[in-house]
């Protein structure tokens, strides 16, 4: 078994997705397949258990590019990227909590 780190992505569809479905929504490499995926969020964290996955491709978008002044614009592309919605049946993953910072007065 190879070593898969799964970040979640902390956005507004996000927590809407956690809050109504129990779905979370994770950035994963290109290579991995849903089986990998759902043995790297279980592991990584703990009393959590996957009841369903759905991938998909995100296409990198075109980005335009300036060679100078005398020379011709050209374009690129962003990397392509794989997001991962995983919804759980069993525990909870703790993205949107936020710590209490306590501001000093000076």
């Amino acid at each position: 078994m190879k070593l898969v780190i799964v970040t979640p992505r902390a956005t507004e569809k996000a927590y809407r997705l956690v809050t109504s479905q129990n779905t979370y929504v994770f950035d994963v490499p290109m290579n991995v397949n849903k089986n990998e995926i759902k043995a790297a969020v279980e592991t990584q964290f703990e009393g959590v258990k996957v009841a369903n996955i759905t991938t998909l491709v995100q296409n990198g978008k075109a980005v335009r590019f300036s060679r100078g002044k005398n020379r011709t614009p050209g374009t690129t592309n962003r990397q392509d990227t794989k997001k991962a919605y995983v919804r759980l049946s069993e525990g909870s993953i703790k993205v949107f909590e936020q710590e209490e910072v306590k501001e000093e007065k000076k």
